[in-house]
């Protein structure tokens, strides 16, 4: 296994080239062949940065997507307009008052699988990246309570636990699939975790009828279902925990505390990518249930904000974090990707480069 000190979570804003093509694309006045044209230029561009920076691991910048999960939702069937779109999130940051987001699809029919998820990605990065590569996938976790609609999906699956398992069993397939075909680095994105830390989300599953603790435990067992038998030497396999990331606004908090000795424990992963930029986060107290076969990516350096972060501050709080998991199973990155979805957060290009110039800087002068 890589140690890859230097990472990232694997999205960069979107060039303009990328966001014109697709604009046009959807509103029909440029070809998918077109699209695509302008999404391989502006990867090709992106590699190369990624190898003057010096970064441990490459990634397309998950520039064909328009979202980190759209890709599970447009590789089945069973998705249908929702009529009275329920809540999904309140999102709290810059831009004024807490915005509510509504879902424009829920899950309406069983769901088909259609075509793989990543795989012409993956083809892409297998005949262009100059180094090892990683490519990421959303864990089934995601799904249920975004895209399940009383009233629309429980004719089709009887309540989110049902739909949650047979979502697991596309993501299961999809990531063993990257693992036969030689992806060095595998990693499943999980924000939905923090919804167990945060009172305000554990009173809204409740307010779904839902035992906040009972959902946590199933969570956990479908992500350890999906990782099962992929470990293995020459891949890294890992999980990504975040608390929202849209337009670098965020949607929950809280310490890792509650669920860091089950997840930590019973989760089948090389390494565990956590979201450090704030306070938001809570201490590294948490670390000390890191069991000694896996690395910790601390995700110190925001992709929200703008503000360039010190080294020196950088230093000093991976020091911190050396009390409770050895300096050498530790690595940095920035907390969450710049683009979560393709309106970006709130910064520039040059500034988001100059954040993940840092990360490894910071890391050549911790690791060598």
């Amino acid at each position: 296994m890589n140690e890859y000190h230097a990472d990232h979570m694997a999205s960069f804003l979107r060039p303009a080239a990328v966001r014109e093509a697709r604009t046009a694309f959807r509103e029909g006045r440029t070809s998918l062949s077109e699209l695509t044209s302008a999404e391989d230029g502006a990867i090709h561009l992106a590699l190369e940065k990624q190898r003057q920076i010096g970064l441990d691991i490459y990634s397309d910048g998950e520039f064909r997507r328009t979202g980190f999960q759209n890709d599970f939702m447009e590789s089945v069937e069973g998705y249908v307009p929702a009529e009275s779109p329920p809540v999904a999130r309140i999102w709290q940051g810059p831009g004024g008052a807490p915005q509510e987001q509504g879902i424009s699809h829920v899950v309406g029919a069983r769901l088909r699988q259609l075509r793989r998820l990543t795989q012409s990605q993956v083809a892409f990065l297998k005949a262009h990246a100059p180094g090892p590569f990683k490519m990421t996938v959303p864990s089934p976790n995601q799904f249920p309570q975004l895209n399940f609609q009383a009233g629309v999906t429980d004719p089709h699956y009887a309540d989110r636990s049902e739909l949650l398992w047979d979502i697991a069993t596309i993501i299961k397939a999809e990531l063993q699939a990257l693992v036969t075909e030689g992806v060095p680095y595998v990693q499943v994105d999980a924000p939905r975790y923090t919804y167990y830390v945060d009172p305000t989300w554990r009173d809204h599953l409740r307010g779904l009828g839902q035992d906040p603790d009972a959902a946590f435990e199933e969570a956990v067992q479908a992500d350890v279902s999906c990782f099962e038998g992929l470990r293995r030497e020459g891949v890294t396999v890992a999980l990504h925990i975040c608390r929202g990331n849209n337009q670098s606004k965020w949607y929950a908090q809280g310490g890792y505390e509650p669920i860091a000795e089950k997840l930590f424990n019973t989760l089948p992963v090389d390494r565990f990518l956590l979201e450090y930029d704030t306070e938001r986060a809570g201490t590294f107290e948490p670390l000390r249930h890191i069991p000694s076969d896996k690395t910790v990516v601390l995700g110190l350096i925001s992709t929200k904000d703008p503000t360039m972060e010190t080294q020196d501050d950088l230093l000093r709080r991976i020091e911190e974090a050396s009390r409770y998991v050895p300096t050498d199973r530790l690595a940095i990155s920035p907390q969450c990707g710049f683009a979560s979805t393709q309106a970006g957060n709130l910064l520039t290009e040059d500034q988001q480069w100059r954040k993940l110039q840092l990360v490894v800087d910071t890391a050549r002068k911790v690791w060598g």
